[in-house]
């Protein structure tokens, strides 16, 4: 058992602050988190701590790398050391997908703020919504909505996923991008994307202005410096710049480490009956009709896609939508309010109604109507009651029977394979998932089923989430929160119990299923990142099988034929290891667009010629954006092919599991000190049975912990958890008497080289605690031992002195010997000459960006100036060659004016040059202040000691 000397200096490791320098900085965030380490997610999250004054970086490894996770290191770092201001702005697809991995995997807090929360907060009296004891997600519309409060925050750190969305933002018409440009203009960032450069070098100058305005100059100078790299020079000079703000890793370079699966596509034909075709060409006729009253021409284009969407689904899903628009109208008429039939609107149905909604900026406003539009709307009612009547009267899809046989295909490859036999059925509609339910219930999948959604309220889903609560009572896995437990109560069911889970696409978001290697596009999205999403809920990191991926394709239909081709060939979806590469992900941005041209060719082209012209145009402006002449320069600027990158990573690897042993060996052992008469402890196990709470004053509960990444029905112990801070603030805090301590390393198993000169030898051992207070926050732990002898006991033997067991053999006061203390004030002053050292490296970082940026912005003065000399220079030679005198005065009267304007250009250069000057000036004297820090000494303990 260790001594409270021992315990005290565990606490003070573990509660310790590190140099933004410093490799261990994340030990404790790693011992923490629930993912598998992988080193190259290390090297990122330390990549983003590079440097006190850095105002962020971009991450930008290629996808399935997990850059959440390299994000959520970063995260649960800031949190550890109290930072509370935390932003993740995200596409509104991925809001969920955030909350649930930092609830997971890191064990953060989260809230997601939209317009309907937002405003109940300020109703019930929240002035500033955005300032919440949770980290804020929101999506970019949102937060672009909100962009004066955004402004107004102080915030710690801002994380911005897909950021590719903001590279445009030197353009005036990108307006989300500017507005929070502006508004977060002062937060330190954290931008995540795989492409961060697509067409053009100004969108890297985009991004990076985003971190750092000081990066580069502005647009016009980088634009005349940068936008033809024609020699090693400027490349050389561009790539330099960008290397203190962006961090890439490529797939090859970490195969080492994670193993990669691949797709395996089967495609499912079918042929829509004559019936389903008949509605089809009605409700697609209906869609074209020039002005509806049903779709306001401000929500037309977000309606059609999702009632085209409906349609493709099934005739269940067709129905309920068409029954949905007939309320509708039902209700506008004068006096008919009440009258309207009762029923689930489209917006229940097609869970992605809010979603897309918020990204096509649908919202409609109600018109005054006429006696002619009344008359209009009754004969518009009657077209939707006859197409709802040959919906309902179809109670078999063809598509359903395709689905039958997909599934037995499916499962004989998963037993090739030799994986299990489960698949995830994604629709897009919840009257689709009902009609699933029955289809497969009725062939052969009774009892076999488990529904996902947006609610999971029916009667099976309450009673799996109700056994699951009971299971997991007193561990960890219960939140507490409704919405995220039910939803690991259902991947716990489905991989433990069901064989298909039928989904909607709140299932494509934060949820893992690498258990299950088949997934079913029952209905098939047309925005690429969508499928992605979906595919990789089963193709990711921990699958160890090939997965197989289903689509159904529709003989009858020529548009879905093209969609499908587009999707399969162009965005290779379906097969291969990597699925979506990066460039085309990449090309199409948030996806909407895309979308929206795909529907406006389902509206607009009727024969096989005009859909096939239309396609093939979409593809071709595609392969312009997808084929770029930016590759190889992408490459050559982002990408490094140095025989470094591998070591490096290795080295990363071991150095982290080395501090993770060391940090989880402390917290065990301080945790059985500390809680020896409180708890049951099971050294093999590294679990224990905490018997009663020795925290009154805190709300921890009793039970069964585990110091393990899967602690099965116990809570799961960590640094950050409260128990664990209580009983390290309590070692930390306790006063130690001066005394004569025995370390016993002869009963040691494991025999230390570094120790065995010590055995039989005594001396006095000095620990102290340095603390570093200003940008870069550090503690430093001083352990100073001196034989009696005289030798110097090396500070890494002192550690290990303090690994071993050692008995108190009396506490009295002692006379502490001045050589340890003069030794102690020797090492300190290293520590703190070191600091000074680093800060010198940063400071010459900062000074070569200013002078570069000084630079860059006298440069595009200058480029102006030139310009002027370059048409004087012309009209001088024209005025040579014109060959009569009014045509000579003439050109002298536009050299005159030029002339003129040349001067007052050059006036404004020495201005806007001093003014540059002064700025770089007043920049320094904020870096200077930045790195201001002051020192602050504690001794922890001074004993006398002996090694036997």
């Amino acid at each position: 058992m260790i001594t409270a000397y021992h315990a005290k200096y565990f606490a003070s490791e573990l509660s310790r602050r590190y140099s933004a320098a410093d490799s261990e900085k994340l030990a404790g965030t790693l011992l923490d988190a629930q993912v598998d380490l992988n080193p190259h997610q290390l090297e990122a999250a330390l990549f983003a701590f590079r440097s006190p004054l850095s105002k962020g970086a971009i991450l930008a490894d290629e996808v399935g790398l997990g850059k959440t996770i390299e994000a959520g290191l970063v995260l649960a770092q800031k949190w550890a050391e109290g930072k509370r201001r935390i932003l993740i702005v995200t596409p509104a697809n991925l809001r969920k997908q955030w909350t649930q991995e930092m609830a997971e995997k890191f064990f953060l807090p989260t809230v997601i703020l939209e317009a309907k929360n937002y405003l109940q907060l300020q109703k019930s009296g929240v002035r500033r919504p955005f300032e919440q004891p949770s980290m804020v997600v929101c999506s970019y519309q949102f937060a672009a909505k909100h962009a004066e409060e955004l402004m107004t925050t102080r915030w710690d750190l801002v994380i911005m996923d897909e950021a590719h969305r903001l590279r445009n933002v030197y353009r005036p018409d990108n307006k989300i991008g500017n507005t929070l440009k502006r508004a977060l203009a002062n937060a330190p960032k954290l931008l995540l994307t795989a492409t961060p450069l697509q067409n053009s070098l100004l969108e890297l100058y985009g991004l990076v202005s985003i971190i750092d305005d000081y990066a580069f100059g502005d647009a016009r100078s980088f634009r005349t410096q940068f936008a033809r790299l024609n020699g090693d020079g400027n490349f050389n000079e561009l790539k330099a710049r960008l290397k203190p703000v962006c961090h890439r890793t490529l797939r090859r370079q970490v195969l080492e480490y994670i193993r990669y699966t691949n797709r395996i596509p089967i495609t499912e034909e079918f042929v829509p009956s004559d019936v389903e075709h008949t509605l089809y060409e009605m409700v697609s006729d209906y869609l074209r009709r020039p002005s509806l009253y049903a779709l306001p021409s401000s929500q037309r284009q977000l309606m059609t896609l999702i009632l085209r969407k409906l349609l493709a689904s099934s005739t269940f899903a067709i129905a309920g939508a068409l029954e949905s628009l007939a309320n509708k109208l039902r209700k506008q008429l004068p006096g008919n309010a009440s009258a309207a039939r009762s029923g689930d609107g489209i917006e229940d149905d097609f869970e992605e109604f809010e979603e897309y909604a918020d990204e096509w900026g649908a919202d409609a406003q109600p018109e005054p109507l006429t006696a002619e539009d009344v008359a209009s709307i009754d004969e518009e009612i009657a077209s939707l009651e006859e197409f709802r009547a040959l919906a309902v009267s179809i109670s078999e899809n063809a598509k359903g029977m395709a689905l039958l046989k997909a599934l037995r295909a499916g499962f004989e490859k998963a037993r090739e394979l030799g994986a299990a036999e489960k698949t995830i059925v994604f629709t897009e509609s919840r009257r689709t998932q009902d009609y699933l339910v029955c289809l497969l219930t009725e062939n052969g999948y009774a009892g076999k089923l488990v529904l996902f959604n947006g609610s999971n309220s029916d009667k099976k889903s309450k009673a799996i989430y109700a056994e699951w609560v009971e299971a997991n009572k007193g561990t960890d896995k219960v939140t507490g929160s409704r919405t995220a437990d039910i939803r690991a109560a259902l991947v716990d069911y489905f991989r433990d119990h069901a064989t298909v889970m039928i989904a909607t696409e709140a299932a494509a978001e934060g949820i893992n299923l690498q258990f299950c290697s088949m997934v079913v596009n029952y209905d098939l999205p047309w925005n690429p990142q969508r499928i992605e999403q979906r595919i990789g809920r089963c193709h990711r990191y921990g699958q160890r099988y090939d997965v197989v991926v289903v689509n159904f394709l529709n003989r009858k239909n020529e548009a879905d034929r093209r969609v499908f081709e587009l999707l399969s060939e162009k965005f290779r979806l379906f097969s291969g290891v990597f699925g979506a590469s990066d460039e085309v992900l990449g090309a199409i941005e948030s996806g909407v667009e895309f979308e929206k041209r795909i529907v406006a060719i389902y509206q607009n082209c009727r024969t096989p010629a005009e859909i096939e012209g239309n396609f093939r145009q979409l593809q071709e402006e595609m392969d312009a954006h997808i084929i770029s002449t930016m590759e190889d320069t992408r490459q050559k600027l982002l990408e490094n092919f140095d025989a470094e990158v591998h070591d490096r990573l290795r080295v990363n690897l071991d150095e982290s599991r080395s501090y993770i042993n060391r940090h989880e060996s402390m917290l065990w052992a301080l945790t059985r000190r500390e809680l020896e008469d409180k708890a049951d402890f099971d050294a093999e196990e590294l679990r224990f049975r905490l018997l009663a709470n020795p925290f009154p004053e805190q709300a921890i509960p009793v039970g069964a912990y585990a110091l393990a990444k899967d602690p099965g029905k116990a809570h799961r112990y960590r640094i950050g958890h409260p128990l664990a801070q209580a009983v390290i603030a309590s070692a930390a805090g306790r006063p130690l008497p001066e005394a004569t301590i025995e370390f016993v390393y002869s009963d040691q198993a494991r025999k230390a080289a570094s120790i065995e000169p010590f055995v039989g030898m005594s001396g006095y051992l000095l620990a102290t605690k340095l603390s570093i207070y200003g940008a870069d926050a550090q503690d430093h732990i001083i352990l100073t031992a001196m034989t009696d002898g005289g030798l110097a006991v090396p500070e890494d033997t002192v550690r290990r002195f303090l690994e071993i067991p050692a008995e108190i053999v009396r506490t009295v006061e002692i006379d502490g010997d001045a050589t340890v203390r003069d030794a102690a004030n020797r090492r300190k002053n290293e520590i703190l000459e070191g600091l000074a050292a680093q800060q010198a490296v940063w400071f010459d970082e900062e000074m070569e960006k200013l002078n570069g940026w000084a630079e860059d912005k006298r440069r595009g003065l200058k480029a102006e100036l030139k310009d002027y000399d370059d048409r004087i220079n012309e009209l001088k030679k024209q005025a040579r060659c014109a060959p009569t005198l009014p045509e000579k005065l003439e050109v002298q009267k536009k050299l005159r004016d030029l002339d003129k304007k040349r001067d007052e250009a050059w006036r404004e250069y020495d201005g806007a040059a001093k003014d540059v000057e002064w700025h770089k000036d007043e920049l320094l004297d904020q870096i200077e202040d930045q790195l201001r820090q002051t020192a602050a000494e504690e001794v922890l303990f001074c004993v006398r000691w002996t090694v036997r």
